[in-house]
């Protein structure tokens, strides 16, 4: 009698692991990725990132000093911007486009750990546009004269210049530390005065605050292949 329970337990216990070993096997197939999968999605990838950078090349020469360059992050904190708009929520992140030397940058104020001193940035505008970062950029010109757009890029550099930090506190008062939409709006702020977004009693500068208007022109729009 006794043998027959321990031969019953046995068989059961057998049938439980083997039951375990099978459902195990069945559930990594699930979780593991395809590698023919895995490499149509890495061709994919790079498909759209070569893709991104021909449209970014071809955009850069419409560009012109003093155009409001604009661009659609893919992080959190890009999608927490965006959200900030009012109207349009296109765009996430801002700058003002400088051509010099043959070379094409754009200033910009970031702060977190794509900007460790959080200091105002003068990054090219391929970098600024990247695809592995963003999912799309747009460009826009003001209706400014030359004078007007010299005065610009002088407030541009100037506030560069002077290592102006990010601000954390977006604190629209003082200028000391500036956020991304902050600092095109006091750069461009001689020329040309804009409209700012009021929650809760707080005024900002939300990013469609910078092209909403009727002294601000498309002049491109891209998004790229994938996103």
């Amino acid at each position: 009698m006794i043998y027959r329970l321990q031969y019953s337990f046995i068989k059961r216990w057998l049938c439980c692991c083997l039951l375990f070993f099978v459902m195990a096997c069945h559930a990594q197939k699930e979780n593991t990725i395809d590698p023919d999968i895995a490499k149509k999605d890495s061709v994919t990838e790079y498909k759209n990132a070569a893709l991104a950078f021909v449209q970014i090349n071809n955009a850069q020469q419409s560009v012109q000093s003093g155009d409001l360059i604009l661009r659609t992050g893919r992080d959190y904190t890009s999608e927490v911007m965006r959200k900030l708009s009012r109207h349009d929520k296109t765009y996430s992140h801002c700058g003002i486009a400088s051509i010099e030397n043959d070379s094409l940058f754009v200033y910009h104020a970031i702060g977190g750990e794509w900007n460790p001193d959080q200091k105002l940035r003068r990054d090219l505008f391929t970098l600024f546009c990247n695809p592995y970062e963003n999912r799309g950029f747009g460009i826009y010109r003001y209706s400014f004269n030359n004078k007007q757009k010299k005065e610009i890029l002088q407030n541009a550099r100037k506030f560069y210049k002077a290592g102006i930090m990010f601000d954390m506190q977006f604190n629209l008062d003082t200028d000391d530390r500036m956020y991304c939409s902050e600092f095109v709006y006091k750069a461009i702020k001689p020329a040309l005065v804009l409209k700012t977004t009021t929650i809760n009693h707080i005024a900002f500068v939300a990013i469609d605050n910078l092209f909403l208007n009727a002294g601000c022109n498309e002049i491109k729009r891209v998004r790229f292949q994938g996103n």
